[in-house]
């Protein structure tokens, strides 16, 4: 038995070796073939000899079962963030601030990763927990999801005990192979690769995460030594240098500078090598290198006193627009789409941005054929920003909107009240019917799963249904003959299309698609009329007094119920066993009158989690930041939201603290 256990001993040994090599080094000695014999030969031996089981052996990597749901985890050291600036006048009033009291301070420069912050714990040496950065102070155990990333260390070569901290991130070429293969499955694609990691750390099949290759850096030891003899390193750069030969990833994109200057040339070199690199960054971090002169200046409210963070500007390339499509919307605008030649943006390559409207494009004198500047509106959404007409060649030409609907050849009018919009005028529009149809089915709408757009257009394209009312009188049989569905597929499609009967009437309004009715209006108007057939019948005086709700939606949704075809709807909804009621009113008037706004990743709930949590106690959650907004509940990562309730002096709160306000039953705080 002692020969099997150090044959196993050893392939482990050169499995963690050459896996290393692979994913930290990005320097591998043998073939993926090699690799993949060893492994498997591994396997094969544990499966034979159980009683050599190792939780830290390459083989486990993968071995987790999916979970119901994700742990809380206490972090015994607060993960902090850091505060931003926006300028480089910006950074320089920080390095000031700071070198007013410590002279001539060494700084760390380096890169900061576009990923998510999470901890890993190691006792003995041995990878024991991991946890997402959460709200800084509880994060969620992801320790089964972190075990399937390679570049994280299952056991470290010393018996250390020790917590770092790390980002994690999709590499760019994964990204883009992960876009490619939703795309051939008709898959809504993924907007970049941070939300993609971020939403791959979060599935609770480690399976699922396994299969999306993610990768790490750590950049920060939380507590422990990083030596046996219990001394502690005096430098950041000396703790990363540790780490590294700990086995851990650490960038090598990052220097000591000292001065202002030295730190703007580090600053300026990263964003020149921010397209080059395998993986995306949104800034710049700048800290100071001795540990004890961080001691020595301190923590602040919520960030430290010793860090900041640079945020690049939007990334701006300059592009080709080579053509203008228009595609028709669920609510009959035409909406103009540049076609560019492919620009690397913002970490993924752009072939196609928004032009808004025909005003739009008049106003940046927009031609076809220009080299225009494109960016990436919150580093999501593509957008032209502008023309230049200084670089325009001849064979430009000028764009008009078509006169006709490019789905159905009926009349289009440009609509100047409505935001410049250029509109189809017929409603059985075969563009506006797939439009509505797909947004009937949305998450946040009906909820039925497996009905992407491709499902949608063979649906219409086999004549098998004509409206959303007809999904619910579709046979297995039907859709099992569709292209790309078995009956599996089909039954799991016709299951999902009977779950949504019960979704109620605040995601049935939503759904019906009435124009300015968005989730919020869908749920005041649900809850001021409880049933479907009250709501037909409301006068848009009745309306108006609905708070929030201005002239215009109410006159949007008096019209809609006023044409005969969507009473039938409404009708036929009802008859194929649709709820058209609401499923409960709120258990309480806990938060009766007050409106949160959620932005960020929370801890552990949901947006969707958190948004019931919060009608149900009788409260509204808006989309928006206003001077009425009650709260905003920030989580990690909370962007423009955040910002715009600082500016307006609205109350923000992390998760914990609104499950005390429910649990307490306090309305403030």
């Amino acid at each position: 038995m002692s020969e099997i256990s150090e044959q196993i001993g050893r392939l482990r040994q050169k499995l963690l070796y050459h896996a290393k090599r692979y994913y930290v080094d990005d320097d591998p000695e043998i073939s993926d073939y090699e690799y993949d014999r060893m492994y498997a030969e591994l396997l094969c031996l544990e499966a034979e000899h159980p009683e050599c089981f190792d939780p830290s052996s390459p083989t486990q990597r993968v071995g987790g079962k999916p979970l119901d749901k994700f742990d809380k985890v206490t972090h015994t050291v607060q993960m902090n963030s850091l505060s931003d600036v926006f300028s480089f006048e910006e950074l320089r009033e920080f390095v000031e601030r700071v070198e007013a009291t410590i002279p001539d301070a060494a700084w760390s420069v380096e890169p900061k990763i576009d990923g998510l912050s999470v901890s890993l714990r190691y006792e003995n040496g041995v990878f024991v927990q991991g946890a997402t950065r959460g709200d800084g102070t509880v994060g969620e155990d992801v320790t089964q999801n972190l075990r399937t990333i390679f570049a994280i260390p299952m056991q470290l070569p010393e018996p250390l005990t020790l917590t770092v901290r790390g980002e994690v991130y999709m590499p760019r070429a994964v990204f883009e192979r992960l876009n490619r293969k939703r795309e051939a499955e008709g898959q809504a694609l993924l907007a970049n690769p941070r939300n993609a990691a971020a939403g791959s750390l979060r599935q609770l099949d480690p399976r699922i995460a396994a299969e999306r290759s993610l990768s790490l850096f750590v950049f920060n030891l939380q507590e422990g030594s990083l030596y046996a003899d219990g001394r502690e390193p005096t430098s950041h750069t000396e703790a990363l240098d540790r780490l590294a030969s700990l086995g851990f990833p650490v960038t090598e994109q990052r220097t000591v500078a000292v001065g202002y200057d030295a730190i703007v040339a580090h600053v300026e070199r990263l964003g020149e090598l921010r397209d080059s690199l395998a993986y995306d960054i949104d800034g710049v971090v700048v800290k100071i290198d001795d540990l004890s002169t961080r001691r020595r200046l301190g923590e602040g409210t919520n960030t430290p006193k010793w860090a900041a963070a640079y945020k690049f500007p939007p990334e701006q390339k300059q592009t080709r627009l080579e053509d203008v499509t228009v595609a028709v919307g669920r609510t009959g605008v035409l909406t103009p789409t540049a076609v560019l030649s492919p620009v690397r943006l913002a970490g993924t390559t752009v072939t196609r941005a928004t032009l808004h409207n025909l005003d739009f494009i008049r106003e940046r004198d927009i031609h076809i054929g220009d080299i225009v500047t494109v960016q990436k509106a919150g580093d999501i959404i593509p957008e032209v920003v502008k023309s230049h007409p200084e670089l325009r060649g001849a064979n430009v030409r000028a764009f008009s909107m078509p006169t006709h609907c490019p789905s159905c050849g009926e009349p289009v009018f440009y609509d100047a009240d409505e935001g410049a919009a250029t509109r189809c005028t017929n409603g059985r529009c075969p563009a506006q019917l797939a439009r509505s149809i797909e947004h009937f089915a949305s998450k946040n709408a009906m909820n039925i799963d497996g009905l992407g757009p491709q499902i949608v257009d063979a649906l219409l394209k086999n004549h098998l249904i004509s409206d959303v009312a007809d999904l619910y009188r579709l046979s297995l049989a039907e859709i099992a003959e569709l292209e790309r569905m078995g009956e599996k597929s089909a039954q799991n499609l016709l299951d999902a299309v009977e779950r949504s009967k019960s979704a109620g009437l605040e995601r049935l309004v939503y759904a019906l698609g009435i124009r300015n009715v968005g989730e919020v209006a869908g749920a005041a108007l649900a809850a001021r009329y409880g049933t479907l057939e009250a709501l037909q019948n409301a006068t848009v005086r009745e309306l108006c007094e609905i708070p929030d709700f201005g002239q215009i939606t109410a006159d949007c949704v008096v019209n809609f119920f006023s044409h005969a075809s969507n009473r039938e709807l409404c009708d036929r909804l009802r008859e194929v066993g649709v709820l058209t009621s609401s499923v409960a009113k709120p258990a309480d008037d806990l938060f009766s009158g007050l409106t949160f706004v959620l932005t960020g990743t929370l801890p552990t709930l949901t947006r969707d989690e958190a948004a019931a949590r919060i009608k149900a106690a009788g409260g509204k959650v808006s989309g928006s930041v206003s001077s009425k907004t009650s709260y905003v509940v920030a989580g990690e990562a909370a962007g423009s939201k955040l910002t715009r309730a600082q500016s307006l002096g609205v109350r923000v709160i992390d998760e914990d603290t609104l499950l005390r306000m429910i649990d307490a039953r306090i309305r403030d705080i």
